[in-house]
């Protein structure tokens, strides 16, 4: 009873705030004589490690990172004017997302490395959105993932352009809470990029085909998280191609980032991802594939010391597969099998907020404010293959509200990667819960 009374209370307090804009509420949010959408959620978990590591990270888990803590992963607010494709008319629009909460430090641009993977050299990161909250916030602070301008282009079907900062097309999993089944997230999703700073542009031939390509900045990971004011210079490719069939129930798409690495090397940095997507039993039984891989050439991995600090080439791939069933209309069940492969130790350091949350002090030393200065030393540094296993249920009880209650079961073959280092396995129960308005 308390829990439905909070919700409700949240969804009363968003709607009233909405119709003092000038909204109209009714499944989806209008400011009147403007054609904006206004939306959001609010996002909120707790994970249970039977291991109860001594940090409270759940190793190299994302999102849903700390063990016996209650998260608001989101509180989340976006602007949007949608632009639709026209063969005839010019159209303008845009979107500016704002995220607060234990989320935001994986989807700040933070594409610049905390040190840069060919020399080691200590990086200053962008300052689009990192640390607009305090350093002393440790695992709460404030993203600003989406802010772009998009244009309808009268040329033949309607090309579409954005331009700014935007969410990747790459892969099947999203940032945001609402459109994905699963709370805890794939490391295909979380070991490749999340947002880009460029420009992109997206065509739809037919009923078949779309196609898109652009150039992305900022960024010295092959264009991949870029900010405003660093590697201005350094432009990579983002783009890609999506066949869906005639009746929607099958698609595949296949999209890619690639480019030099910085301004100053031109080494490769690249990732591919192919996803494919099939319904079967009247639309109710949904099948995806994704197979994601990633390329940095000229690196320093964890073979560095080992093998007399040579550089080397530097590879990281998996395939994760996902089997979702709606019962009804309010229930839905689902798995999640995934095989990722960090070949040479290069992606794979701990809890990626430990990494993540690593900036230049002001005595000129790398310093991470979220975890313990040492994890590099806690968490092994190696190459090695990893092992997930996910099973949930999705619940909506309400048209605005989303449970997900899930277990997950992680194993690695070569490395003990979680309890803080002492353990190559681990389980999770998880549970959040997701108020949309």
């Amino acid at each position: 009873m308390v829990l439905a009374h909070s919700l409700a209370s949240a969804a009363d307090t968003a709607s009233g705030l909405l119709d003092y804009l000038g909204a109209d509420v009714n499944g989806s949010t209008w400011l009147r004589h403007a054609g904006i959408h206004l939306g959001g959620w609010v996002n909120t978990s707790v994970t249970y490690n039977p291991s109860r590591p001594a940090d409270n990270f759940n190793g190299p888990v994302s999102f849903n990172d700390r063990a016996g803590e209650l998260q608001m992963n989101q509180f989340y607010l976006y602007l949007e004017r949608a632009v639709a494709a026209s063969p005839d008319d010019w159209d303008a629009g845009g979107r500016v997302d704002f995220m607060y909460g234990t989320d935001a430090i994986f989807t700040q641009a933070y594409g610049i490395p905390y040190v840069d993977p060919r020399t080691g050299r200590p990086l200053n990161r962008g300052h689009w959105d990192l640390h607009l909250s305090s350093w002393s916030d440790r695992f709460y602070g404030i993203a600003l993932p989406q802010a772009y301008a998009e244009f309808n282009v009268p040329v033949g079907n309607g090309l579409g352009v954005k331009a700014g900062h935007f969410y990747t097309p790459l892969g099947y999993e999203m940032v945001t809470a609402p459109d994905n089944f699963f709370i805890t997230k794939p490391y295909t999703f979380q070991f490749n990029p999340f947002t880009h700073t460029g420009v992109l542009g997206n065509y739809v031939i037919d009923a078949n085909w779309e196609v898109s390509a652009g150039a992305v900045t900022g960024s010295a990971t092959g264009g991949g998280d870029g900010s405003w004011d660093q590697q201005l210079g350094n432009w990579d490719f983002l783009g890609g191609a999506v066949w869906t069939s005639d009746d929607k129930s099958d698609s595949l798409s296949l999209t890619s980032m690639a480019g030099g690495r910085s301004e100053q090397f031109g080494d490769l940095w690249a990732v591919y991802s192919l996803v494919g997507k099939t319904s079967f039993l009247d639309n109710k039984l949904h099948y995806v594939i994704e197979h994601t891989h990633g390329f940095a050439d000229q690196v320093q991995t964890a073979n560095y010391a080992r093998n007399g600090g040579k550089l080397e080439n530097a590879q990281w791939y998996g395939i994760a597969q996902w089997l979702t069933y709606e019962f009804e209309e309010h229930w839905s069940a689902g798995l999640r099998a995934e095989w990722w492969r960090d070949n040479n130790g290069f992606r794979v350091s701990g809890p990626p907020r430990c990494s993540g949350s690593v900036n230049i002090n002001g005595a000129g030393a790398a310093r991470p404010y979220a975890c313990n200065p040492d994890f590099s030393t806690v968490y092994p540094f190696q190459g090695s293959g990893y092992y997930a296993l996910t099973v949930g249920l999705n619940w909506k009880p309400l048209n605005w509200v989303i449970l997900r209650p899930n277990a997950r079961y992680d194993w690695s073959d070569n490395i003990k990667i979680f309890d803080a280092g002492k353990r190559s396995d681990q389980f999770l129960f998880s549970a959040d819960v997701t108020v949309t308005f």
